[in-house]
């Protein structure tokens, strides 16, 4: 009986070892997986970010490029105009850009005075 006693008393000894060192691995463990876990969680997260903004600048670069398209048709068909190779075209383009006196008034009424001046550097460039 005696030996039946040291021997639970032995395995209780042990058994308490082994927790005392398995439980801080463990625990180690587990809060290892759930810093990696954190972090993918907020690679992910800068990612999702980061094509969001991707996307959205990809989408300004093409507004861009649209609209000095469509400044550089203008400029040209200015350029005919002034060459008086489109003589033809005048009425109708003044129709469809309402470049009368007075939509003129209007259309720098409307436009920013900064566009204007930009406009405005731009055109005294191109003439030098």
């Amino acid at each position: 009986m005696t030996g039946l006693i040291i021997a639970i008393v032995v395995i209780a000894i042990l058994a308490i070892i082994v927790f005392a060192v398995a439980m801080p691995r463990a625990r180690a463990k587990a809060r290892e997986r759930e810093l990696v876990r954190r972090r993918d969680e907020v690679a992910t997260a800068h990612r999702a970010h980061a094509e969001d903004r991707e996307a959205r600048a990809e989408y300004a670069e093409q507004q861009a490029a649209r609209e000095r398209a469509e400044a550089e048709l203008h400029e040209s068909r200015a350029r005919l105009h002034e060459r008086g190779l489109a003589d033809d075209e005048l009425d109708a383009e003044r129709e469809r850009l309402g470049a009368a006196d007075t939509d003129r008034g209007d259309r720098f009424a409307r436009e920013p005075a900064a566009e204007r001046e930009h406009d405005a550097a731009i055109r005294d460039e191109e003439r030098r």
